[in-house]
């Protein structure tokens, strides 16, 4: 390394130059300096065409044994595969900076865009059968980092990830190239993170961003704020992390979900997903990929083929449990709802849901689900809860209506503490015609009276599995202390079905529901049940309730 290649700043100086360094720490840290570097120093020649990744690598490297600093990426296009991140080394991207992932290997093919190729993905031997094949491997990705700390990748620059694999080989999403990601060489996400402490993305665009647009595993002290992603699969997986921070970010995920908390067993052992805030974000399923970083907010054709997920949701991975989580202050359009699931025996409590807004969502708003699918080692097989959930303020406009909200536990197992106040939900009213089962198997269906909502209790979770409800505002199934007041539910046309359908619940207090005026409680095996102050039925007050309709 020479001189040259190293320019030395204050933290005041670096702070306007990159912002990287906060007003306050260069108030205080003046007599510091801060290392800044530029790649282009390092060989990397931003052309467009040139594989950029050895010196991209070589100054990373450098700067690490260096101890530290920031290395600038000026305009122009970097077509890499593997960057490994390093301890104490920050990223910048500069506006007119773009990291593009280039093309991995063909199928039948050995190398990719100029005979090149991703790391190898690791094997995970024995965990593998507990996920799938994104959450088990992290090398064979555009950005790895396994075993650093503080580190970060920030600017307004733009990352693409064109030549990774969503995970779909034979899916063509957004016309481009389609790759496998079993295949040697093949790059399969854009951030893969394990065992990382510290860590900061920031500011940056990403464009499809493969199977997920950052997996962060055992990541502690991660803070995800001001991203624009729009990708062809999952936007951010946060799993099994401690202490993390998704802020003021707009995802745009068609295909999978957007922000999504988990707890897998990819670790090699159960680590649980806790402290975590989700606050002021946009997260959407029904634009086309591309056109919210163009601004052109395209939506999708309404028969397209595209599944419009989106979402914010807890699961399913769920082996080491969740705790002290809070979604606050989002907006959710175009795409599922908030989805809180523990299907393989971990905890899920203190979750607090609160001032968030949805319009046109394609199935209900909210989702809870605890059953035991059990994909984890037989020796740590345990019972899951699903406990002390507080959803408040929030407002949902034009969502879909053949599926009511659903809360569900299993028999032997039943969700507890639940708290629902000052919410409206409008949905679009009966449909015309609904179906019931899944897949290739749903066939029509016009009488609501004869559904029968299956338990589905080793099945994988996903609300639209249980089909049409007979009710459409909730459907609560096997509950232990439910406490709801000032809830609004409004269907934009008729809609005959009982507002809510109450089975295997135990202290239900209702409070200030207001719903169009016909029977809109149907009581299965239901205890302790209290409605007051209703504009929905009459107070009514019943020790026990079996089949029955207030």
């Amino acid at each position: 390394m020479q001189r040259r290649d190293l320019i030395k700043l204050s933290p005041l100086a670096l702070a306007g130059a990159v912002g990287h360094v906060s007003m306050a720490e260069a108030q205080t840290e003046t007599q510091n300096v801060q290392a800044l570097y530029n790649v282009r120093s390092f060989g990397a020649t931003g052309d467009g065409k040139t594989v950029d990744t050895p010196s991209i690598n070589k100054a990373i490297e450098e700067v690490a044994k260096a101890g530290g600093g920031t290395l600038y990426f000026p305009a122009g296009t970097y077509m890499c595969f593997t960057i490994r991140l390093k301890s104490t080394v920050d990223l910048y991207l500069a506006q007119g900076c773009t990291i593009q992932a280039a093309d991995s290997p063909k199928s039948g093919e050995t190398t990719g865009y100029r005979g090149g190729t991703y790391d190898a993905a690791e094997p995970n031997d024995p965990w593998t059968p507990y996920q799938d094949y994104g959450h088990n491997h992290w090398k064979n990705s555009l950005f790895y980092a396994e075993n650093e700390h503080d580190f970060s990748v920030s600017g307004p620059g733009l990352i693409f990830g064109k030549g990774l694999s969503h995970g779909i080989a034979t899916a063509v999403r957004g016309g481009y190239q389609p790759f496998k990601a079993e295949q040697p060489g093949v790059g399969n996400k854009t951030f893969a993170l394990k065992n990382c402490r510290n860590v900061i993305l920031r500011d940056f665009r990403l464009l499809k961003g493969g199977h997920f647009g950052l997996l962060a595993t055992g990541v502690d002290n991660l803070t995800l704020d001001n991203l624009l992603v729009d990708t062809d699969r999952d936007g951010f997986d946060i799993d099994c992390c401690r202490n993390v921070r998704v802020t003021n970010c707009t995802v745009n995920s068609p295909w999978d979900d957007a922000i999504c908390p988990k707890s897998s067993y990819a670790l090699g052992y159960a680590r649980s997903t806790d402290n975590v805030t989700i606050a002021n974000n946009f997260v959407s399923g029904y634009y086309e990929l591309g056109s919210v970083l163009a601004g052109t907010w395209k939506k999708f054709a309404e028969d397209a083929k595209v599944s419009r997920n989106g979402r914010i949701k807890c699961g399913t991975e769920s082996n080491g449990g969740f705790r002290n989580i809070t979604i606050s202050g989002n907006v959710i359009e175009g795409s599922k709802g908030i989805s809180l699931e523990t299907s393989d025996g971990a905890y899920l409590e203190d979750i607090s849901i609160t001032g968030n807004t949805m319009r046109d969502t394609i199935d209900a708003p909210l989702f809870l689900r605890l059953n035991r699918r059990n994909r984890n080692p037989k020796e740590t097989l345990r019972k899951g809860t699903l406990r002390r959930i507080l959803i408040s303020n929030l407002v949902s406009y034009n969502s879909a209506a053949s599926t009511a909200c659903l809360f569900s536990g299993i028999p032997d197992n039943l969700i507890e503490d639940v708290k629902l106040s000052n919410c409206y939900f409008g949905h679009e009213g009966l449909p015309k015609q609904m179906r019931v089962g899944w897949g290739d198997d749903r066939q029509p269906m016009t009488d609501w009276r004869t559904l029968k909502v299956p338990e589905k209790e080793e099945d994988y979770p996903e609300l639209l599995r249980f089909g049409p409800t007979p009710s459409h505002g909730f459907f609560l199934r096997h509950l232990r202390n439910l406490e709801m007041s000032h809830i609004e539910i409004a269907p934009a046309t008729a809609d005959p079905r009982p507002a809510m359908w109450l089975e295997n619940v135990h202290r239900a207090d209702l409070f200030a529901i207001t719903a169009p005026p016909q029977e809109n409680f149907s009581l299965h095996n239901v205890t302790d049940f209290r409605l007051m102050w209703s504009r929905a039925a009459k107070d009514t007050t019943l020790a026990n309730a079996d089949n029955q309709v207030v």
